[in-house]
């Protein structure tokens, strides 16, 4: 077996594999979790008939990690926030069934060159870079310069999403930090100019791409608390992991309120 290539049967996955339990958050995923700027939400659609089987539905998410957190008699530990529009298919699915998945990764997913640039038809290949960046060593290595993997797993995270109460003290606190947590300097702003849009000086646009969030009536708070969920490793490793009873992933928690002191992932750190 090739160590950088194994093959895909490297390790079955059917059930349990290489199960760890504790009460804190592995430290790779707990790092993913701080270093990564999107998850994939999968929920599952109700059926249009009776007769129709479930059909899965994924979102590309903004989302705020707090590695420990507590708000009236929830169970204290490591949540994940998201927040998602009323009227949208994803907030349908979740009221059918909270059940979710959620994936999380820190590495880039630019494609590599390959090898050839052409089909076994003679057609040229989509998705490869030009020839250019494969001759040139400098071509190569300005292409991969910002596309490194900042980390060498993924994590899958099952749970049972809930809405915070429309209006609640609790809504009103996950909102400011999931805000604060996606405000990244006129970062969107200057991303924008890149495709044409116009850019904004910074001290007039701090807030204003990240307020979209949050604002309106009909911008509900989803909360999944991170409890159990599979490690893979770009080998084709995979390791189950789960959180007991404990403090969670070890985050400063003002006991007279319940809430979590800073946020990881994204620009804010504690």
């Amino acid at each position: 077996m090739s160590q950088n290539n194994p093959p895909l049967n490297y390790e079955p996955s059917l059930s349990g594999t290489n199960q760890s339990t504790s009460t804190t958050l592995p430290p790779e995923v707990s790092q993913c979790l701080k270093n990564a700027r999107y998850l994939h939400l999968a929920t599952i659609a109700p059926p249009i008939t009776p007769s129709d089987p479930p059909a899965p539905h994924v979102s590309l998410m903004n989302y705020t990690f707090l590695p420990s957190y507590s708000w009236s008699n929830s169970t204290p530990g490591p949540v994940i926030l998201m927040t998602t529009n009323t009227q949208s298919l994803k907030t349908q699915n979740l009221r059918h069934n909270p059940k979710v998945s959620l994936l999380v990764h820190d590495w880039s997913s630019h494609r590599p060159p390959t090898a050839t640039t052409s089909t076994s038809t003679g057609e040229n290949r989509s998705g490869s870079p030009p020839a250019a960046a494969r001759g040139s060593s400098l071509a190569s290595l300005l292409l991969n310069l910002n596309t490194s993997a900042l980390s060498s797993i993924s994590t899958t995270i099952s749970g049972e999403a809930r809405f915070l109460d429309s209006g609640s003290d609790e809504e009103k606190w996950c909102k400011e930090a999931h805000l604060a947590n996606n405000t990244f300097e006129g970062q969107l702003s200057t991303e924008a100019g890149y495709f044409g849009g116009a850019v904004q000086p910074m001290s007039e646009n701090v807030n204003g791409d990240a307020g979209g969030y949050i604002e309106g009536n009909d911008v509900r708070v989803v909360l999944v608390p991170v409890r159990t969920g599979r490690i893979s490793d770009f080998k084709g490793g995979v390791r189950d992991w789960q959180i007991v009873d404990g403090d969670g992933a070890g985050g400063n928690v003002d006991d007279s309120r319940g809430r979590t002191e800073g946020l990881v992932n994204g620009a804010i750190s504690s």
